[in-house]
């Protein structure tokens, strides 16, 4: 994100300042007796989080090179901060493995052997790392392989005994155990010594060993989310129980700093050990120096935590704690500019002089008096991270092209807030008919209960103007199958009564903001709060009516199956995904009590095998929308943001209330939709 105007002349003065060395300068003078008072040092704490594997600048869907995400450009970055910056040390705060075509080759096609290093922590190599932790997408490809990657031996069940080849810097997870002895499955902590130059008051350059601990935290919902990988195998702790237990032993350690690289972000509810996001409370922990943070997908410092209490979202802090979330994809780096001066034989953080900062590769431009991110402003790529992962990127691609069919009909997920339900079609049919011939032979006794499927449009332009589903009429490929389902989740199946069936899609229409009838101003269309892979959308027969100028929770009206009215008592099967029918998104009646089916096989590997049986897919073989906004007359005008310049697809899909008002200059457009229609 762009720097707010008052602080960029101090950070750009800040940055000058700074002379070039490697990231941990040599001895300038040896020193062995006790440091001084008054000592300073500067050090940048740099950190990337949710990488999810984008190495290389490139949309794998539209096969086409895309600057504003990648690895490769965030390198830029780190090299150029280790210039600006005397000292520096580089994180990781996880969701690392997983999340790109490449990943899923790696790990499902083409999996790599045990001497063999993951692209990504190559690459991460190549640039050098001072540690991490994992997130909690480390854990969808199963135990033993985040073992063997991570070249963790793991005593769980499946986990890899002998040390594989793994990243070259150390990953650390205090709060996830093994359920057989009850140690963590990696080392919860570590300390980490670096040489640092710091200088005395009268300008004398010194070069003192720091001492830096670092401990680690996964989001405690993974037990949900993975529990199909991870039930019976591993046990969770709370981020705040995981750090009073380890603290002790940290501190005993006499660190100069203690960090906390959580792969999670803020709420301020009261705690509770299964917290998704708990690192405002985590910041709260006495010991606690400078907290990491990520998950969320957004940046700290930002305006999303502009409001939050005891945050200072200009300077980045956290409950007076030095923090930074530093985006996801390779989009940014984040950074904190850390002030240290030595008091009383102790370094300490000059909080006067400390901040953060998110860089972004790709700095908004002003266009039209909007600042706009541009794929023409973006830094440059670093070479050496093409050279180090570009055999296999070219092996994914290849991989992924291979043909499974034709279609007819276009596919895509610009208007799934809106009504369009082409890239969610196929998805459910794959789901339900998958679901039907399995309860037939493992299930009889559910034969003859309605079977429904529910899907999101899991890319619904959260991640900029390219990130939408969009499967064009012609040749099918694997690629397609990628592009229509993002996620390596396994399919489930839930039983559930009329009633649940009801507040599901009640929880689903949070999606959208209330809409006043009478208000005159615009109206945003979509709860932006509300994450859009939580937006489920049920086919199978059923039908259903959604009236967002109702408050949430009562919203879904006409919910008929098979053209009657559903009654709190009658049964359904619905097919989801692992992290849905487990509890993911906090959905009510959903907790992984109610599973009837949980198959070992990948949602989008089995959307491709239904790909493949339908070699001419055409609009016959798709269900139809299931739902449809209640007819709401309004004084204003009701507007949402897609890509620019696609009404001609709303059209012929079905949706002649859309109209684009406005072009954002920035590959998205302000679109009105007239819900009198």
């Amino acid at each position: 994100m762009a720097l707010r105007p008052r602080l960029t002349a101090l950070i750009t003065a800040l940055l000058l300042t700074g002379c070039a060395s490697q990231p941990h300068p040599a001895a300038t003078q040896a020193r062995a007796e006790p440091l001084p008072d008054g000592l300073r040092a500067d050090v940048a704490v740099l950190e990337t989080t949710d990488l999810h594997s984008n190495i290389l600048s490139y949309d794998y869907y539209k096969q086409k090179a895309d600057p504003t995400l990648g690895f490769e450009r965030t390198v830029t970055l780190i090299r150029k901060a280790r210039e600006q910056f005397t000292n520096s040390l580089l994180f990781d705060a996880g969701d690392t493995i997983q999340g790109s075509v490449l990943a899923d080759y790696q790990a499902q096609v083409q999996r790599v052997d045990c001497g063999e290093q993951l692209a990504i922590y190559k690459a991460m190599d190549a640039v050098g790392y001072d540690g991490g932790t994992v997130g909690n997408h480390e854990f969808n490809y199963g135990l033993p392989f985040l073992s063997q990657v991570t070249g963790t031996p793991m005593n769980v069940d499946g986990g890899a005994t002998q040390r594989c080849a793994g990243p070259h810097y150390p990953l650390v997870l205090a709060n996830v155990y093994s359920a057989r002895d009850g140690k963590p499955i990696f080392q919860p902590w570590m300390i980490v010594t670096r040489k640092m130059a710091a200088f005395t008051p009268d300008g004398s350059k010194l070069s003192v060993p720091m001492k830096i601990a670092i401990i680690g935290f996964a989001p405690p919902p993974i037990m949900q989310w993975d529990k199909q990988n991870l039930q019976g195998k591993v046990t969770v702790t709370g981020v705040v129980e995981a750090a009073q237990k380890y603290l002790p032993d940290i501190q005993a350690q006499h660190p100069d700093l203690v960090i906390a690289i959580l792969h999670g972000g803020m709420n301020t509810s009261p705690y509770t050990p299964d917290m998704e996001n708990g690192g405002w409370h985590l910041a709260g922990v006495p010991g606690i120096d400078v907290l990491l943070m990520g998950h969320e997908h957004t940046e700290f410092p930002g305006p999303r935590f502009e409001h939050m209490q005891d945050v200072d979202d200009e300077h980045g802090f956290v409950r007076g704690v030095p923090a930074v979330m530093g985006g996801f994809f390779g989009k940014d780096l984040g950074v904190i500019r850390l002030a240290l001066v030595r008091e009383q034989g102790h370094w300490t953080i000059d909080k006067a002089k400390t901040f953060s900062q998110v860089q972004p590769i790709c700095p908004p431009m002003l266009i039209a008096g909007k600042p706009t991110v541009s794929p023409n402003n973006c830094v440059p790529a670093d070479p050496q991270i093409k050279l180090v992962v570009g055999k296999v990127q070219q092996a994914a691609i290849d991989y992924v092209n291979t043909p499974i069919g034709q279609s007819a009909v276009r596919m895509s997920s610009y208007f799934a807030d809106e009504g369009d339900m082409s890239a969610l079609a196929p998805v459910n049919a794959a789901q339900i008919d998958y679901a039907r011939n399995l309860l037939q032979t493992e299930h009889p006794q559910l034969a003859n209960v309605p079977v429904l499927g529910a899907a999101a449009a899991f890319r619904n332009g959260f991640g900029g103007a390219d990130d939408y589903t969009d499967v064009q009429p012609g040749p099918l490929t694997l690629r397609s199958a990628a592009d229509l389902y993002f996620y390596p989740n396994t399919l489930s199946a839930v039983k559930i009564d009329g009633a649940k069936l009801k507040a599901w899609l009640e929880k689903s229409a949070e999606r959208f903001n209330r809409i006043d009838p009478n208000a005159d101003g615009e109206q945003q269309l979509i709860n932006s709060k509300y994450p859009g892979f939580n937006f489920d959308q049920i086919q199978g027969g059923i039908s259903y009516v959604i009236d967002v100028s109702k408050p949430v929770g009562h919203r879904i009206e006409k919910l008929r199956y098979q053209g009657k009215p559903v009654q709190g008592a009658h049964t359904f099967v619905v097919v989801t995904n692992n992290y849905r029918a487990s509890g993911g998104g906090r959905f009510p009646g959903l907790d992984g009590s109610n599973i009837v089916l949980a198959s070992p096989d990948g949602t989008r590997e089995i959307l491709a095998e239904w790909l493949k049986a339908h070699p001419s897919l055409g609009a016959n073989d798709l269900p139809r929308a299931s739902w449809r906004f209640a007819p709401l007359k309004t004084r204003g005008a009701v507007v949402f943001t897609s890509a620019t310049d696609k009404q001609a697809v709303a059209e012929s899909d079905g949706l002649h209330n859309v109209k684009q008002v406005r072009d954002n200059g920035d590959g998205t457009a302000v679109y009105a939709i007239d819900l009198s229609r």
